[in-house]
């Protein structure tokens, strides 16, 4: 069986290289320079035996992502994506979507709003963690509940930096 063929190109951004894996112009996987093996598990695991293939970035994801570090907060709601994913994970990737730029929200708000209760605190982390199209789908967004930084895979400095570049308000 051949390998799946994805389109693998980085981007420069103001916070570090991006690293973005796209099918035609549909976003699959974004990832932050220095991340290469949670990138190639995480593609390994949802995509199989697969070769990325540098490849000019498609207009239809370099644009909104240009426009998001010019200043355009919600130009990334532009950018197709496919995350695979369980079900729950879907479910909570959808509410990190519905946060707006500028604005924060907490694990146990996520796990109220997708119906699980504060006890799903903890699959709602592991879910967020596991976002394959972080800054689309924007799990930068989401702080402890008492409003300090917690876990971003890109690192804290730059979950930082994310939000102080949407003005959100953080205790931290």
């Amino acid at each position: 069986m051949q390998p799946q063929r994805l389109g693998f190109a980085e981007f420069p951004s103001p916070i570090d290289t991006l690293m973005l894996v796209f099918a035609g112009e549909a976003l699959v996987h974004l990832d932050f320079a220095g991340n290469d093996e949670r990138m190639r598990t995480a593609l390994a695991r949802r995509h199989g035996d697969w070769r990325p293939e540098p490849s000019p970035l498609p207009e239809a994801i370099a644009a909104p992502i240009e426009a998001y570090f010019a200043g355009e907060t919600r130009a990334l709601a532009d950018i197709s994506y496919v995350t695979g994913g369980t079900p729950f994970q879907r479910t909570v990737w959808r509410a990190l979507t519905a946060i707006a730029p500028g604005t924060t929200t907490s694990y146990a708000a996520i796990a109220a709003a997708v119906g699980k209760g504060v006890s799903a605190c903890r699959a709602v982390g592991a879910a967020v963690g596991a976002n394959p199209v972080s800054l689309v789908v924007p799990c930068h967004r989401v702080v402890g509940s008492d409003g300090r930084l917690t876990g971003y895979a890109g690192g804290l400095d730059r979950k930082r930096w994310l939000l102080h570049h949407e003005d959100a308000a953080t205790a931290d």
